[in-house]
């Protein structure tokens, strides 16, 4: 029975009072009561009066001269209680305290002893004697100054050890690459993360000019070799990008050697001052592969996207797709008077009319469920809503798919087009922006060369225009431009689900590269574009160095913290119907003018006559209708000579 007692005894204390219940009892106490860290301070102060009159006791002098020494002892601490409501230096959490609270009671301290030795002066004065030894006042202050600030960086140190050991979870050990503000900011918040992930164990300074020195007792590294050597000479797993004057292709250089040899690479914003320190760290993210596009910001012309879209009624079609919810949102940014948001996508237009009601926003939004096939449906829309300004970015878009079914493709991109272009030009909409795809350059599929055609007819309606010298006319625009990261049905996407599922990748060709950029990107040039067109251009956008599709695989697979072929494999599986090695933004016989844009050029293109292409049109939706699929293309290879099909059934009819 007693050794049952003190079995229990022995759990209880050991549950209780475990280095692990400690820490964690730590952990979770937010903050101390003013009125006790107040009742510190004066401990301290006590501390301090009692060994200034021990010092000058033992040498013979008394600190206290006056006979009232119960007056003085109240008095002093009196003041300092007051000097210490005047800087508030009790209202900091302690385990956070910085050189501001070391200021302030410094000042609080300094305030004591010139109130006192100006009160020791006016004593002596009246009654031709001191209250006090001056000297002795002097040492009481500094050692009540050190017993204050000391035990405040106590009681920081030992938060920091219990927080730095907390959980049985491995920190990762990382470098921050950076030696200025920002660098610091970072490894500060870092610090007091919860849950920790870091473990810092040092800076680098790309200019290698500190290296005898440390940055928060932590060293400044010297790279002298690759940043792989640097890293395993510390035992570094990973390292945080937060120099901001890097360029983006010394950024690039370390990623890519990092990934390399399988380091975990992790990217921060540039810190803005206001920012605290759980939001800073939260910003410090993997570095994801958009992060790796050689490009450079794009900065557009505000005041002329604000000149077309201010205070203007603007339709945006297929706006719940990945490029037609990031138009609305950039719209937004420079306050339509309405927004007229159009898609057949019940569900996915439902998530982006909840995420435009959460905006603060002065725009009014119409959400319309809506086929562009449908004319009827948008004719009513067009004279209900009267749009000035008009996003065409309704579309079919995936290769395979459209090889299986032209017929679709026909009444979509081409039919859904010519819909929305003649009621553009019918109800005087002020421009209409078409968003196009590289894949209509010398096409090699259906999908390609119904939008080629889309672009044709467009651009026609636009020579009309200029013909019969029309004021109002609609002024029509096409903006041209690749594969976009991230959007629906994209490769990337696709890569992470395969990467989440363990593999393997799918890759059509080992060779196959395509050019990229992001979906915020890709729709600023579509507004930038549409601002500056003054009708029948073909915008095409820099879309800087083409990818290899396989280099792609590789570097998410590196990102995710894997090994390609070894933990992930990679897969050929052969080019797709219609798929291409590559895409073009022009054709054989086209030209590039310069815009003031250096990221957006114009396209020359030869114009079809309206008349002949209005009738080929009407014919190939006709044929459309009826479901003729080889017809549909032999009518499509009519209208647009240089489509040749690739790796498709529909190679015979090129012969």
């Amino acid at each position: 029975m007693d050794r049952n007692n003190n079995t229990n005894l022995d759990g209880f204390v050991s549950k209780y009072f475990s280095r692990a219940n400690l820490r964690f009892n730590i952990h979770n106490l937010s903050y101390l009561p003013r009125w006790i860290i107040v009742m510190m301070d004066v401990t301290v102060l006590i501390v301090a009066f009692f060994f200034t009159y021990l010092i000058f006791r033992g040498t013979g002098l008394d600190y206290i001269i006056t006979s009232h020494r119960f007056l003085f002892i109240s008095s002093f601490f009196g003041v300092n209680i007051f000097f210490f409501w005047i800087f508030r230096t009790y209202s900091g959490i302690i385990r956070h305290s910085s050189y501001i609270d070391a200021v302030k009671l410094l000042f609080s301290q300094m305030a004591v002893l010139v109130l006192l030795l100006f009160f020791n002066f006016a004593y002596e004065l009246l009654f031709d004697d001191k209250a006090f030894l001056n000297t002795a006042l002097f040492i009481n202050v500094v050692l009540s100054f050190c017993g204050l600030f000391l035990y405040r960086v106590v009681v920081k140190q030992t938060f920091e050890l219990y927080f730095s050991e907390k959980g049985n979870n491995k920190l990762i050990r990382a470098i921050i690459y950076g030696t200025d503000a920002n660098a610091i900011s970072v490894a500060n918040a870092l610090k007091f993360e919860t849950p920790s992930r870091f473990k810092i164990v040092g800076f680098v300074d790309k200019n290698n000019q500190n290296a005898s020195k440390r940055m928060l007792d932590l060293p400044i590294l010297v790279q002298k070799k690759k940043m792989p050597t640097l890293m395993r000479s510390v035992g570094a797993e990973g390292v945080i990008i937060a120099d901001k004057s890097l360029t983006k292709e010394e950024q690039l250089i370390i990623v890519d050697q990092c990934l390399e040899y399988n380091f975990k690479v992790y990217n921060v914003p540039l810190i803005s001052n206001w920012e605290n320190q759980k939001e800073i760290s939260q910003k410090v993210k993997n570095i994801e592969i958009e992060d790796l596009l050689e490009r450079q910001p794009i900065v557009l012309d505000n005041k002329s996207i604000t000149r077309q879209l201010k205070d203007r009624t603007v339709l945006i079609t297929g706006a719940a797709g990945s490029i037609g919810s990031e138009i609305v949102r950039q719209v937004l940014s420079f306050h339509p008077k309405k927004i007229i948001i159009l898609d057949q996508a019940e569900t996915p237009l439902h998530h982006l009319c909840l995420e435009t009601q959460a905006l603060i926003s002065d725009s009014k939004i119409r959400t319309v469920i809506g086929d562009i096939r449908n004319k009827e449906a948008l004719e009513n829309l067009f004279s209900l809503y009267r749009p000035q300004v008009v996003f065409h970015a309704a579309a079919y878009k995936h290769v395979p798919l459209m090889e299986e079914n032209p017929s679709q493709a026909i009444l979509t991109n081409i039919q859904g087009t010519k819909n929305l272009a003649d009621l553009a030009c019918k109800y005087n909409v002020k421009k209409f922006v078409m968003v196009s795809t590289d894949k209509a350059v010398n096409p090699s599929n259906v999908m390609g060369a119904s939008k080629r055609i889309a672009e044709k007819y467009v651009q026609s309606l636009h020579l009309r225009s200029q013909r019969e010298v029309h004021s109002n006319a609609t002024k029509f625009i096409t903006t041209r431009f690749g594969n976009v990261l991230g959007s629906n049905g994209s490769v990337v996407p696709l890569f992470t689900k395969q990467i989440a599922e363990g593999g393997p990748l799918t890759i059509t060709h080992p060779d196959i590269i395509r050019y990229f950029m992001t979906i915020p990107e890709a729709c600023q040039l579509v507004l930038e574009a549409g601002a500056m067109g003054n009708g029948g251009e073909i915008y095409i956008f820099d879309m800087g160095k083409p990818v290899k599709i396989i280099d792609l695989a590789r570097k998410m697979i590196k990102l995710a913290g894997f090994i390609p072929e070894k933990d992930i494999k990679i897969q050929i599986v052969g080019l797709r119907p219609g798929e291409k090695l590559y895409e073009e933004l022009l054709n054989d016989t086209s030209k590039t003018l310069a815009t003031h844009h250096e990221k957006i050029m114009i396209a020359q293109e030869i114009q079809d006559e309206f008349e002949t292409l209005h009738v080929d049109i009407d014919e190939l939706i006709g044929i459309a209708n009826q479901y003729q699929n080889d017809a549909v293309v032999a009518k499509m290879k009519k209208i647009v000579p240089e489509f040749k099909s690739m790796n498709s059934t529909f190679e015979l009819l090129d012969k």
